[in-house]
């Protein structure tokens, strides 16, 4: 498989993540993976790696969807779009109906636009990832808001497109320390902080040391 001369090759996970370290601009290697690709010229140098995984948000672990969770190039041209164009030939070849992905704001976005993905979503920024249920560090792009990207197929029994944009939305969770439930979706245009009252009012007691 090649894309303007460039070569799709299979990697092992070792050196996708070795790959990911030495390009990735903001995101360190995964944790874990389904698969990995790289890319190389006709020389045999390698220029990128991708990998694909279970979906990061919950609400999309049906089973026929599938997440491109890192694509790190050295910047050569047409290397990310060769990346992301092998992503969903080898999804869908392995039996999956959606493929997701995701972009920070200001990102164009235009190595998947050539490989055939479009922008289904605007995701407002979230506090971080850390939560009572499940700790997590900085990863370093907490507050930077997102677009979500896919390629379907035209009959995927997955989630709709709308259902699967609130539920990628409502990812974000409580504000309030003792809380990890997922927020509404925002109204009138403003960011939901608090998934009820009463986490509104405790979280209100903790920033003023009131006693419950």
């Amino acid at each position: 498989m090649s894309h303007s001369r460039l070569i799709i090759v299979p990697l092992s996970f070792h050196e996708a993540c070795s790959t990911i370290d030495q390009f990735h601009r903001h995101h360190t290697r995964p944790q874990g993976w389904k698969f990995g690709w790289g890319v190389t010229t006709p020389d045999g140098q390698l220029v990128g790696a991708a990998t694909a995984g279970r979906p990061v948000a919950r609400a999309l672990w049906d089973g026929f969807t599938l997440e491109v969770t890192r694509v790190a190039t050295n910047g050569t041209p047409n290397a990310c779009s060769a990346l992301y164009a092998a992503a969903w030939k080898t999804a869908s070849a392995a039996g999956y109906y959606r493929l997701i992905t995701y972009t920070q704001h200001g990102e164009p976005g235009t190595s998947l636009r050539a490989a055939g993905w479009r922008r289904t979503a605007v995701l407002r920024p979230r506090k971080g990832w850390d939560a009572p249920s499940r700790h997590r560090s900085d990863r370093g792009t907490d507050g930077i808001g997102r677009y979500l990207w896919e390629q379907s197929r035209s009959t995927a029994p997955a989630l709709p497109l709308a259902e699967l944009r609130n539920a990628i939305r409502n990812e974000n969770t409580c504000a309030a320390n003792d809380c990890s439930n997922a927020l509404a979706q925002a109204s009138r245009g403003r960011p939901a902080l608090f998934c009820s009252p009463a986490c509104r009012v405790r979280a209100h007691r903790a920033r003023h040391n009131k006693p419950a």
